[in-house]
């Protein structure tokens, strides 16, 4: 560079877990300044801090550059904060959303051809790479994160290799749906732990449902599998995958005065920048591996997490919608002391989401039981109940669900239902 020539570079910032999250920063190079090396590297997994990896925009290959000493600290420390200040592994998988789409030497029309054909996955069996909207025959894929996505024919699966922490409870947030009338299941695995997702229940008219589902992590790395499991009369039939996101959860702790873990539901799964409805969480999921920390999805059906952002919510950022009636439940087991007195209290409302009528939440409580009625007119009202309970043994149960199935007023194929939120057991002095 010349003495009195000044160049100004911008650079990109790849953070962390998911690669598609950039900042950009301007650095000015002269003659006579210390010089700063940024590296072109494209592993978003740089050191155990997960610090950026940087980017010249004007080329490809390492290159040196000088920099005014006086603007060095701010930019590394601009750089080092937003690393570090970025939630911890949460976001989308290397193409999670699969928008980076496959060669075309790899695609024989739709299907993927070859194990590593889907950019950043590894397939088998028959995988289809679908974009969103009407099909050929008069079929229509709802695609509601994006453009593409993938549909799972007979025993055909997805997998990717994740980087995560031995002993972490991690939640997979994704899209999926079926895409022929008959019974779909899409199965969901890391070693030693899978659950199986029953898409035959329809929760929205749209068809694209997200669901949750999580996994303690064994080891440093991981292989997350997504697998159709079923045998059709038509291959081709199976599930649509359309987003995968993942987010390590907070193992719940009690707060004071609070015999409930996470009763609030502020912690729970990732949810999809671009997804209004929000995450289902499938039935029969244990205490110890649920998305929803600290609860127990004990019902047929699923129960959805919402969050302040597109629904009514009475405290914090997040509750639960009981959307199938009494197949829609959740419970927790508390320490309580044989014969003593406790009060249990919650919220109860609706989530200003189209959901109108009467709506019941039974509550239950070793043997007492409440149950609290509310009529709703979709404006996100809201109201506190409680009752007493005396402990029969040192671990009770406490259990929620809809005492009525309901479907949004305008949209009678959406399922809705009450909102719960926090939930407080208390000790009667």
């Amino acid at each position: 560079m010349g003495s009195s020539h000044i160049t100004s570079f911008f650079v990109i910032s790849s953070l962390s877990f998911n690669p598609f999250h950039f900042f950009l920063y301007k650095v000015v190079a002269s003659r006579d300044r210390l010089p700063l090396t940024i590296s072109n590297s494209s592993d978003p997994f740089l050191s155990p801090l997960k610090l950026p990896s940087l980017t010249l925009l004007r080329g490809r290959t390492t290159e040196t550059m000088a920099v005014p000493k006086a603007i060095i600290l701010p930019i590394l420390l601009l750089i080092c904060g937003a690393a570090l200040g970025a939630p911890a592994s949460e976001g989308y998988l290397r193409n999670g959303n699969f928008e980076e789409s496959p060669k075309k030497t790899d695609m024989k029309k739709t299907v993927l051809i070859g194990k590593t054909a889907l950019p950043e996955w590894e397939i088998t069996g028959f995988v289809e790479y679908i974009a969103g909207g009407p099909q050929p025959g008069g079929m229509y894929f709802p695609v509601a994160h994006g453009v593409h996505a993938v549909r799972l024919g007979n025993e055909a699966t997805i997998s990717q290799k994740l980087e995560v922490k031995p002993g972490s409870l991690y939640a997979l947030t994704f899209g999926a749906s079926r895409t022929c009338a008959q019974d779909e299941v899409l199965r969901v695995s890391v070693p030693s732990q899978s659950g199986d997702l029953p898409l035959q229940t329809l929760y929205n008219s749209f068809g694209g449902d997200v669901y949750a589902w999580a996994f303690v992590a064994k080891t440093s790395q991981v292989t997350v599998t997504f697998h159709n499991p079923g045998v059709q009369e038509d291959p081709a039939c199976g599930p649509l995958l359309d987003a995968v996101a993942i987010k390590e959860l907070v193992h719940p702790i009690y707060t004071k005065g609070n015999l409930v873990k996470n009763g609030g539901f502020e912690e729970g799964p990732h949810r999809l920048v671009n997804s209004t409805q929000g995450v289902l969480l499938p039935p029969k999921q244990e205490d110890l591996t649920s998305p929803l920390p600290g609860w127990i999805i004990e019902s047929l059906k699923a129960v959805k997490f919402i969050d302040s952002k597109y629904f009514n919510v009475p405290f914090g950022h997040a509750a639960i919608e009981l959307v199938a009636g009494k197949e829609s439940a959740i419970a927790q087991v508390i320490r309580t002391s044989p014969g003593q007195t406790y009060t249990l209290s919650f919220v109860v409302g609706d989530a200003k989401n189209d959901c109108h009528g009467s709506m019941m939440v039974e509550a239950f409580a070793a043997k007492d039981t409440l149950k609290v009625p509310h009529t709703s007119v979709g404006g996100g009202h809201f109201k506190t109940a409680s009752f007493k309970f005396k402990a029969v043994e040192a671990r009770t149960r406490i259990t929620f669900f809809s005492g009525f199935y309901h479907s949004k007023k305008t949209d009678i194929g959406s399922l809705c239902g009450p909102v719960i939120d926090e939930i407080v057991v208390s000790r009667v002095a």
